[in-house]
């Protein structure tokens, strides 16, 4: 099955990818430089206008053929990987899945979650600078490595940081962020977008409370204070527990 695996993995650079101009100023006006009593104010298009039309396109051929597709949010270290490894283990044999990972080098996090019957692919975006999300465009075109008819599931696991990713809609069903114990219990009230704009909280690594001077509760009440309706999920990747509830919860979410 592993080697299996490894003959449908696909790598991918970022220079595979068309990619209009990036900017994190998402909108600006801008003055004529040739004279400082210039007035004139040009109105530029905001940048993700472009995204969004993109991200319009993969939502509706994802509708079309009938696939729920997840975008997994966090920063570095949080566990992520770890969590969608135990995930495909509780899920893939009933569930046909494929993983879109992004990173800015390495295949590391995909090796990792070879070995479950799902196809992956890997994006890099070393080659362009090492981009910090995965946009639109990128999953347009990672897509085409896949058979939609056979998948009901896409997860796509974004680049580890908790700003960047959360302003590029991907065309996705559901937006997951992973926050873990070993992060600071103010990480909603420091970037309160990927918290608002997220479906659900996985709080990671709660095996590790007893050790770690955290205030669960506190974190939980940050999260809830930036998003009321959200809920939140206390797991461990490592002794699987909370996963359960996860589970069930993604199912309902996958099944309608």
């Amino acid at each position: 099955m592993l080697e299996f695996m490894y003959k449908n993995q696909r790598y991918f650079h970022h220079e595979h990818f068309q990619k209009p101009h990036h900017s994190h100023n998402s909108a600006r006006g801008s003055m004529g430089a040739n004279s400082k009593d210039t007035r004139e104010i040009k109105i530029v298009r905001k940048v993700l206008d472009v995204n969004d039309t993109i991200a319009h396109q993969n939502r509706e051929l994802f509708r079309e053929k009938g696939v729920y597709v997840i975008n997994v949010m966090s920063s570095p270290g949080s566990g992520k990987t770890a969590i969608l490894v135990e995930t495909l283990s509780h899920i893939a044999e009933k569930i046909r899945c494929a993983v879109i990972v992004g990173d800015i080098c390495t295949s590391n996090d995909a090796d990792r979650l070879a070995g479950f019957g799902a196809p992956i692919v890997q994006v890099n975006t070393d080659a362009f600078g090492g981009d910090c999300h995965l946009a639109a465009h990128v999953i347009k075109t990672a897509v085409n490595s896949f058979n939609l008819d056979d998948i009901d599931l896409l997860i796509v696991e974004n680049i580890g940081n908790l700003v960047c990713p959360a302003e590029f809609d991907v065309g996705e069903n559901l937006r997951i962020v992973v926050l873990s114990v070993t992060e600071g219990e103010d990480k909603p009230l420091k970037y309160p977008l990927m918290f608002r704009v997220c479906d659900a909280a996985l709080l990671n690594k709660i095996d590790l409370l007893p050790y770690l001077d955290y205030d669960k509760e506190a974190a939980v009440q940050n999260i809830l204070k930036v998003n009321p309706q959200m809920p939140v999920f206390g797991i461990s990747a490592k002794t699987q527990e909370g996963f359960d509830a996860w589970i069930e919860w993604l199912k309902q979410k996958i099944h309608g």
